[in-house]
């Protein structure tokens, strides 16, 4: 992911997106670990995701919160909604983002939904076709958002100044 960020740590907002309860058989009996998918955001196009893995549910959440404020990349929002379609595949999921009018809101299942909000999106239209995996999903979701462009990285990558662009 080309587009990674360094934003202020206190201004992310941390969302748990799904828990997993694992459990592992051994001659002793069974011990249960969680496993916590979280997505952490700041409401202005900066969002990440991790995972934590721990014995306890509070202690998986903090971990992936850790992991996600490392992993954070910018994402592309103009007037509350995404700047263009986009589709992309992780693992078994695939997902649809598309942009949508002024007052739509945000029209995506569970795991979508997270990211989506996290990320300061507040009008789209998101499909998930596949697999239901949320940790798949939200890694799918991270890669469309993360291959956005907007028109002056569009401009940027052609060569000519974003006044020429709106010009005509």
């Amino acid at each position: 992911m080309a587009n990674r960020v360094n934003v202020n740590i206190e201004d992310l907002k941390d969302r748990l997106v799904a828990i997993n309860r694992v459990t592992k058989v051994t001659k002793g009996g069974r011990t249960f670990t969680f496993a916590a998918i979280v997505v952490v955001g700041d409401g202005k196009g900066v969002i990440g995701t991790g995972l934590g893995k721990a014995g306890e549910v509070t202690a998986a959440i903090a971990k992936g919160v850790e992991s996600a404020k490392k992993n954070l990349i910018k994402v592309p929002v103009i007037n509350g909604t995404v700047p263009h379609g986009q589709a992309a595949k992780f693992g078994g999921a695939e997902v649809l983002i598309l942009p949508a009018s002024e007052g739509t809101g945000v029209v995506a299942g569970g795991a979508m939904r997270s990211v989506l909000e996290s990320a300061g999106i507040k009008d789209v239209l998101a499909k998930s076709k596949g697999s239901s995996n949320a940790h798949n999903l939200v890694k799918a979701t991270i890669k469309a958002l993360s291959e956005m462009r907007d028109a002056r990285q569009v401009a940027e990558q052609r060569g000519i100044s974003i006044e020429k662009v709106f010009r005509g």
